[in-house]
């Protein structure tokens, strides 16, 4: 006897084939038959003739850390359900909340506040401690991780620039071995970030050939998307090609309209990279806006040495107004770890009036959640610097912001485009909710736009080849086993959508919107969205690589 079959069904199966007919049949967490089942050989069935299904979509770049440790995990994660996302991969941009140590917890969490619903107690240290939590807790979909190499490199060196002597490498690559022992999938960089930004490109090679022993997947927030673009992509290629590993570019991205043109020639370098014998791809999110820490705005030398410093200096008058200065005047240049150079100048490139905050924590500073930075001090007269400097002290450095004019704007997405349809990019929100403030659309709409908006109403591409990009490109950069492709033996991992109704509904404005047309969300074997009702169950499991 099946536990649950789905008749009469359009299967799309990931692999990027034509759809087909078929019944669908599954025993337990597996898929055990494609083809022909009768009904009374399956406890339950869903007749899903007039929809389509295929494998639950793969989030490969998610920033979910620390809600799903939180006792807020289902409501924060609901507009990812109900989006069709049924495996996500956290850690990215070099920001994973394990390792840590008890020197490091305070420069981490302090960096990560605008990613936590609530005050949470960090009490775990290894990266098994935060598997063996997130299991105790139960999770409704399957999460796996990365290793952030800023996480790593903080337990070695704080948030200190410059290079790691020969001692603080051994001990980053042998907490970075640890978590990969773990299960972790590889190691994700953060080079606009501190502490990551500080690394030069000889530490992150020497990292990833650590990567490579284990077969893992290195991804990279790069250095810079604006000035720097074209150079950042250059040093992802040298590091796969010096490491040994396979690379990947994380949300690709070119930020500030001078700099669009940046990302057809970096998509021709990947596939120049590959020809070479490179594993290279890239991950992208179909918004002419990202979502990230506001403290990202400041140059490096501001944040060396983590929170506390960062707030000494901007505390300080004349340290300030260089600060000040270096925000609107400086050009990042390469290279940029060296002392007194800036990957990635967020403000230069876009200008203040596209910069928004997103979260701010408390009810006495929420008034500015939604406006932009030249609004914000316009509103309390004084200049964007100042003020949103002011508010980031007061707040403990835990807001975050929207920015807009990345890849497109509102009058094109021509350059988003070529990232949607390059054959070597795949698709993935970067975005969370953590239930105030006001989160990226993309948390709640990110797979259901592609669907509607570039499959059926403009036809960029096929959906087959759009379902491709969710399901089975992401598992095979993992390599997540069993995962990604309807076929017999798989985990049953499945949406169920109208491909006529599918669409998303969330705007800037209006982002906790949910989508339409996804008729069924099925977690190993389980329902967990059944026509409209998200039900209060965990049939999630946390991934280990090789396992």
């Amino acid at each position: 006897m099946y536990s649950l079959l789905i008749k009469n069904v359009k299967i799309v199966d990931g692999t990027g084939n034509p759809w087909f007919y078929a019944d669908l049949a599954m025993k337990g967490e597996k898929i055990v038959r494609i083809g022909s089942v009768k009904e009374e050989e399956s406890e339950k069935t869903i007749d899903a003739k007039s929809f389509v299904v295929c494998p639950g979509f793969i989030d490969q770049h998610s920033h979910a850390d620390l809600v799903l440790a939180s006792a807020q995990q289902l409501k924060c994660l609901e507009g990812r359900i109900r989006q069709g996302i049924t495996t996500e991969m956290l850690g990215n941009c070099g920001i994973s909340v394990a390792p840590i140590s008890q020197e490091s917890k305070d420069l981490m969490k302090a960096f990560t506040e605008w990613m936590a619903p609530g005050d949470l107690p960090w009490d775990w240290e290894s990266m098994a401690d935060y598997f063996s939590l997130l299991e105790q807790k139960g999770v409704p979909i399957n999460v796996g991780t990365l290793t952030g190499h800023g996480a790593v490199r903080a337990i070695a060196m704080g948030f200190r620039s410059g290079r790691p002597s020969s001692g603080e490498l051994e001990v980053m690559k042998k907490h970075l071995a640890d978590t990969l022992e773990q299960g972790s999938f590889g190691m994700s960089m953060g080079l606009i970030y501190a502490p990551g930004m500080y690394a030069d490109t000889r530490e992150l090679i020497e990292m990833a050939k650590v990567v490579k022993e284990y077969d893992g997947l290195v991804t990279s927030h790069v250095r810079g998307s604006s000035e720097t673009n074209l150079f950042a992509e250059r040093e992802l290629i040298r590091i796969g090609e010096e490491s040994g590993c396979r690379v990947h570019r994380s949300h690709n991205e070119a930020v500030g309209r001078e700099h669009w043109d940046k990302i057809e020639k970096s998509l021709q370098m990947e596939e120049e990279a590959r020809k070479r014998g490179i594993d290279i791809a890239y991950d992208m999110f179909p918004y002419p806006a990202a979502m990230t820490m506001m403290v990202a705005i400041y140059p490096p030398w501001a944040l060396e040495g983590g929170w506390s410093q960062f707030v000494k200096r901007v505390e300080h008058p004349e340290t300030r107004r260089q600060m000040e200065e270096d925000v609107e005047e400086m050009v990042p240049g390469w290279p940029t770890w060296k002392e007194g150079s800036w990957p990635h100048n967020i403000v230069r490139a876009t200008g203040w009036e596209n910069i928004y905050i997103g979260y701010i924590p408390s009810e006495k500073n929420k008034k500015y959640e939604g406006l932009n930075l030249r609004e914000v001090g316009e509103k309390v007269s004084k200049s964007p610097f100042d003020a949103i400097s002011d508010l980031l002290i007061e707040e403990q450095g835990a807001i975050s912001q929207l920015i807009f004019g990345v890849s497109g704007d509102k009058g094109t997405d021509v350059p988003l485009r070529q990232l949607i349809t390059h054959r070597l990019g795949g698709f993935v929100t970067d975005a969370i909710d953590i239930g105030t403030g006001i989160p990226h659309p993309a948390a709640y709409g990110t797979y259901p736009r592609i669907l509607g908006k570039y499959v059926r109403e403009e036809k960029l591409l096929s959906l087959e080849e759009a379902v491709r990009k969710m399901t089975s490109f992401p598992a095979n950069r993992l390599e997540l086993k069993g995962r990604g492709l309807i076929r017999e033996g798989f985990f049953a991992d499945l949406v169920i959508i109208d491909e006529e109704k599918i669409i998303d509904r969330a705007t800037y404005e209006k982002p906790r919107q949910f989508p339409e047309g996804i008729e069924y969300v099925i977690v190993n074997g389980e329902i967990l969205l059944e026509k409209g009702r998200l039900h209060p169950i965990r049939p999630g499991r946390v991934l280990r690589r090789g396992k």
